[in-house]
This record gives C-alpha cells, sequence and structure tokens, in this order.
C-alpha cells in the first residue's frame, strides 16, 4: 500500500512519545507519506466529549499512572512518570515542529527529541533556548523555527489541524489517520498495521 497516515498528536502526550518512533518506523516499512499535524486537544476533547487530565476522575488519573508504568516497561523507554515540567502548555513546542515542517526540516527527529526532553530528561517545552539548541542539533534554524512558530501562518496551521482533527473524529493523541479510518492511541499500532497489510477497506462507523 502507498498513500498518506495523517499523524495528530501532541509533544505533552506520553502516548505519543511512546509510538512515534514505532509508528514512524511501520510508516516507512509501508512506504506510507506521514502528514505530521501537531494539534492542540482542548478543542478536540470540547467535540468530543473528552476530559483534559486535571478534570478526570481520581480513579481514572491513578489508572493512567499504571498504565504508564506497563507501556513503559514494554516499549522499553525511558520516562518518568512524573516529570518536573508537567503539566504544561504544549503550544509553542507543537508550533515549533510545524515551523520545521514548513522549512522542510527533520520534523520526526525534532518531535522525538521534545519527546525525550519533556519525559525522559525532564526538560521544560516552554524553554525556549532548549527548543532552539535542540533545532540546532539537527541543522535546522533554531532562531527562525522561534521566529516562524509565533508567525500567523504556523498559528493558522494548528488551527487548521485542530478541524481537521474534529473533522476526521480523532479524540486525542496520538491518533493516526489511514483511508479517513482513525486508529487512536500508540497500542492501536498493531492494528494500523494489519491494515496496511491486508490492503483491506477502511471501517466506517455503522
Amino acid at each position: 500500500m502507498t498513500g498518506t497516515i495523517e499523524y495528530f498528536y501532541t509533544h505533552v502526550s506520553p502516548w505519543a512519545y511512546m509510538g512515534h518512533a514505532l509508528f514512524i518506523d511501520l510508516a516507512a516499512r509501508h512506504g506510507m507519506t506521514v502528514e505530521f499535524r501537531p494539534v492542540n486537544l482542548g478543542g478536540v476533547f470540547d467535540a468530543s466529549g473528552g476530559m483534559p487530565l486535571a478534570k478526570r476522575h481520581p480513579v481514572r488519573q491513578s489508572y493512567r499512572l499504571i498504565e504508564l508504568q506497563r507501556w513503559r516497561d514494554k516499549r522499553n523507554l525511558p520516562l518518568t512518570i512524573h516529570p518536573r515540567h508537567f503539566p504544561a502548555d504544549p503550544t509553542l513546542a507543537d508550533c515549533c515542529a510545524l515551523a520545521i515542517l514548513k522549512a522542510g526540516g527533520p520534523v520526526a527527529d525534532f518531535s522525538d527529541r521534545l519527546f525525550r526532553h519533556l519525559w525522559a530528561q525532564e526538560g521544560d517545552l516552554n524553554d525556549r533556548a532548549s527548543l532552539e539548541a535542540i533545532a540546532t542539533s539537527l541543522g535546522a534554524d533554531g532562531a527562525r523555527m522561534l521566529a516562524d512558530a509565533e508567525s500567523a501562518e504556523i498559528k493558522a496551521a494548528y488551527a487548521a489541524n485542530q478541524a481537521r482533527a474534529i473533522e476526521l473524529g480523532v479524540i486525542g493523541s496520538p491518533c493516526y489517520v489511514l483511508q479517513g479510518e482513525p486508529f487512536w492511541g500508540q497500542d492501536r499500532l498493531d492494528l494500523l498495521s494489519d491494515a496496511l497489510e491486508s490492503r483491506r477497506e477502511a471501517y466506517k462507523p455503522v
């Protein structure tokens, strides 16, 4: 199969972090183009009935912590359960990824580094010096990235990603959309792989 997978994610999502490298590899193995769509989940939750973490029932918050430990071990990734700079506003980091994308830079590697910066190294996604240094280390123009991230064009692209997510029925991060069919969560990567290998038609709501 050849085609496109729309990849909706935000850098404050530990689940997106745990699935990121596996997804990028999966898409490459199947010759798929990835459309990177960093997204603000606020409007997505509002449209789909989801709840931001701080507003979820304590039982659900506790279960999330158990799942993080399970999947950290399953994926064999370094992950701090309570990073020092979480929760955080993801807007700047997400828009930096969009700026890297606009410039034709290594957005997959940049997002990987941002995930690790927050979830493995307890870094601050709103520290401009860190964001610039990460971009520069990947051969991108970090200063230009930061300037572009706050431009009207990038802000419009970020808003458009949210609107697109709502249109496609995305309900959280990460979500991989193949031929209009959403696969929500890094624990659905096996199902996405099955769909790519079988070349079946997309499932639709019935």
